[in-house]
């Protein structure tokens, strides 16, 4: 293991100047910064980051808390917020909580015991109005972000999500616009807020289209591919006849897209299928998926950004970014109308 007394040695100068050149300190010149560094690194020194922690009282680290990377959704949004602390010197520290409430808090205190600078988290949504483990995190006053809508046992933290009712609303008025007029929703988990603006935002788009909302077309899906499956087949068995699906993510509309196709509907010639994510798989579904393109990489960055803020002592507000329609083949004017 280098250690700094080594590169002193070899450049021929006191420790002290090593250790001032890995600090950046002001009263070194450039010249000899640039030195010592280029020798450290051939030499292959590493900072004990941990000792440097002791003596600042820092990490360098960032906790991130999410339900599974299993979930395409979460892939770029950590692939954003791990670029983002790379370049500002920080390490991420991840952590699944499996969408289960007391997995969460293990994860959480684990993370808490290793002393993290800051903390992401995408909550498990409860229906209790309160929650300990986000007492705990106000008590302590850890700048904490989180990923998604907040709840009201997490009401009082920053947070940075999408605008999704403006972004539902869009998309029933695209099927609207195409001429459809009997269209369902397959619903997301309860007390999700996230679902909950989903559900929302199509039935704001049906009044303002002068269209009754019909409770025979809102089925209960989930969130994953099965629930999608479970979903359409209910569907198939009741006496609702939709000309088109808003899906609440694009996992249930692929999973329901499947079952469609299988028992020899046609979309969108029979049935149009809307989904709402863009993950990667619904532009390679077997008909291209219509969707909603939520800004991942800039939910991340903006994530970060709204952290370091708190780290500096700032309030900064929560954010709402808007989404955009991707219209692709699955979707279509209904059997025998158009706009």
């Amino acid at each position: 293991m280098v250690r700094l007394k080594d590169i002193a040695a070899v450049a021929g100068v006191s420790v002290m100047t090593v250790s001032k050149v890995m600090h950046d300190a002001p009263d070194i010149s450039a010249a000899t910064k640039v030195r010592i560094r280029a020798l450290a690194d051939k030499m292959g020194y590493l900072p004990d980051t941990a000792a440097q922690g002791l003596r600042s009282r820092t990490s360098r680290m960032f906790g991130l808390v999410i339900p599974a990377m299993t979930n395409p959704i979460f892939a770029r949004v950590v692939m954003a917020i791990e670029q983002q602390a790379h370049e500002l010197g920080y390490e991420i520290l991840l952590a699944h909580s499996l969408n289960n409430p007391e997995r969460e808090e293990q994860c959480i205190r684990r993370l808490l015991s290793r002393r993290v600078d800051g903390l992401f988290v995408v909550p498990v949504y409860r229906q209790a109005p309160t929650a300990p483990i986000y007492e705990e995190l106000l008590r302590r006053a850890l700048p904490t972000v989180i990923l998604g809508q907040r709840a009201p046992f997490c009401g009082k933290f920053v947070s940075v999500e999408t605008d999704d009712v403006a972004a539902s609303m869009a998309l029933t008025r695209h099927l609207v616009d195409l001429g459809h007029r009997r269209i369902a929703f397959f619903c997301g988990p309860q007390f999700n807020p996230w679902a909950a603006e989903r559900f929302e935002g199509y039935r704001r788009a049906l009044r303002e289209a002068r269209l009754e909302a019909d409770d025979n077309m809102v089925f209960n899906a989930g969130s994953t591919i099965e629930e999608g499956e479970k979903a359409a087949l209910e569907m198939l068995n009741e006496s609702a006849r939709p000309t088109a699906i808003i899906a609440v993510n694009d996992l249930v509309a692929i999973g329901a897209g499947t079952v469609l196709i299988n028992q020899g509907v046609k979309i969108p010639g029979d049935i149009s299928l809307a989904g709402f994510g863009n993950v990667l798989v619904s532009e390679h579904f077997r008909v291209p998926l219509t969707t909603v393109r939520q800004p991942k990489m800039r939910l991340g960055t903006v994530a970060v950004d709204s952290l370091m803020r708190l780290m500096r002592g700032e309030r900064p507000a929560s954010k709402r970014l808007p989404a955009e329609i991707v219209v692709r083949a699955s979707t279509a004017a209904p059997k025998g109308e158009g706009k």
